[in-house]
């Protein structure tokens, strides 16, 4: 298997949880697409975000270039198909097993074969999500704790067709 060459992430969901994931990644220097369905949604979202970065730069634990970068990195959209150039793909939606299912179908179209597809649920079976595409090796639950820039911890869970030897190795 090849390694992965993570460069570009989305995340799906500028709620609590999305708006923390999409600001880690960023803060990690990673380029970020922050999907929601409304306007008002990623705006809050990013108004949170610069906030927090805003804390973390008051606290002096980034210094504010750091900061000023982060949110450059952060990339807002409405749309889903902006995530087709991304490695990985985190769902940070509602808990609502039907509307997961229908989000990683379409996900399944729209992004290459090798990206990974994550939901940040902690209730719904990853293996139920993952049976909506055609690539269930290639899901995986992210299920980051709240608040997600301030919890250094992510708890990787692996549907019934992901090999955990396969995950590791494709992540190094």
């Amino acid at each position: 298997m090849e390694k992965m060459n993570l460069q570009t992430v989305t995340v799906i969901g500028a709620g609590t949880m999305g708006n923390g994931i999409a600001h880690v990644f960023a803060l990690a220097g990673f380029d970020v697409n922050l999907i929601d369905i409304k306007q008002e949604f990623l705006d809050r979202g990013l108004a949170t975000i610069k906030k927090n970065l805003d804390r973390q730069v008051a606290k002096q634990t980034i210094a504010q270039k750091d900061a000023d970068s982060a949110l450059k990195k952060i990339s807002p959209s409405l749309n889903l198909e902006t995530a087709q150039d991304s490695q990985l793909v985190v769902e940070a939606a509602s808990e609502d097993a039907a509307l997961k299912r229908e989000l990683f179908a379409k996900l399944d179209q729209i992004c290459p074969a090798e990206t990974i597809l994550a939901s940040n649920t902690s209730s719904i079976s990853i293996t139920e999500i993952a049976a909506a595409t055609k690539r269930a090796d290639k899901v995986v639950g992210m299920h980051f704790f709240n608040p997600v820039p301030v919890m250094t911890l992510v708890e990787v869970i692996r549907g019934l067709e992901l090999p955990t030897k396969r995950l590791i190795q494709s992540w190094h």
